[in-house]
């Protein structure tokens, strides 16, 4: 009888042992699959890192198509679009992303950005005033700032500058961007300030420079400012500064402001040239 008890475990244990003994097909399909994965997903970081944008757009709406209600290929998507300089479609392929039981409060952000990338500033508003004010980001507080600049409400917009430059170590952006909503008010030193600002976190700024050119122009401060520059990039403020000084009727100020700027070039200066023959001629 022991005898009899013991072959029955020993069968017993044999059968468990060949339940669990891997299958190797298995194994070998499964460990491929996880290849897929990590391969599909260092792609798409790829497509939307690199490469070219309308290439990334084909490449995501054939996945999509593919393998549709997977949130991440949306939003790669959508992404691409916005990089490809296709806002209105970008807005579209982000309200699927929203419209997904799986999108984020991120997600919701970006369609706001969609939306002011394509000028449609009161559902940019709609689309933040989705966003529960415990969601503190960057990017959130800068759209803010935007959306209050383009109904000029200025204490709004400076309290949302202030907020979203405390949420990034790489504020030039938002420095630049409020300068430029100081120089639109009138308010030429606040904006001379904020170029300051963003030329001191990014001194390669060169849409921060010109602006500060226009905020010193327009307080007839026509020397440039002391802030590193090419000599290509000399030459273009020069252009600027006479044509603000220009603007306001210093025209000597501006001929000589252009002719400096031709001198400065290192190349022929055809949009200076023009503008001092224009000056020239009327006179």
């Amino acid at each position: 009888m022991r005898h009899i008890t013991i072959m029955t475990l020993s069968a017993a244990a044999l059968g468990l042992a060949a339940c669990t003994q891997p299958n190797p097909e298995a194994e070998v399909e499964r460990a491929l699959q996880n290849l897929n994965v990590v391969d599909e997903s260092n792609l798409n970081e790829v497509m939307l890192t690199v490469g070219d944008p309308n290439e990334a757009v084909n490449y995501f709406a054939g996945a999509n198509a593919n393998d549709p209600g997977r949130i991440d290929l949306q939003r790669g998507l959508a992404k691409s679009l916005i990089r490809a300089k296709r806002p209105q479609e970008g807005i579209a392929a982000w309200q699927v992303v929203v419209a997904h039981g799986e999108s984020t409060n991120e997600d919701r952000v970006e369609l706001a950005d969609a939306y002011i990338r394509a000028n449609e500033w009161d559902d940019a508003a709609a689309a933040l005033n989705t966003i529960p004010p415990t969601y503190e980001t960057f990017k959130r507080y800068r759209l803010e700032a935007m959306v209050a600049d383009s109904r000029q409400q200025w204490e709004k917009a400076d309290s949302f500058y202030e907020i979203a430059v405390g949420l990034t170590t790489r504020p030039a952006s938002v420095y630049n961007n409020w300068g430029y909503s100081k120089l639109t008010r009138g308010d030429y030193s606040g904006a001379e300030r904020h170029f300051i600002d963003a030329l001191r976190f990014n001194d390669d700024l060169f849409t921060a420079k010109n602006n500060l050119v226009l905020a010193r122009g327009a307080q007839r401060e026509y020397t440039l400012p002391v802030v590193r520059m090419t000599q290509v990039e000399r030459a273009q403020l020069l252009h600027t500064m006479a044509l603000a000084a220009i603007k306001q009727n210093d025209i000597t100020i501006g001929k000589s402001l252009l002719n400096e700027a031709i001198e400065t070039h290192p190349q022929y200066f055809e949009p200076a040239v023009r503008a001092l023959e224009a000056l020239e001629n009327n006179a």
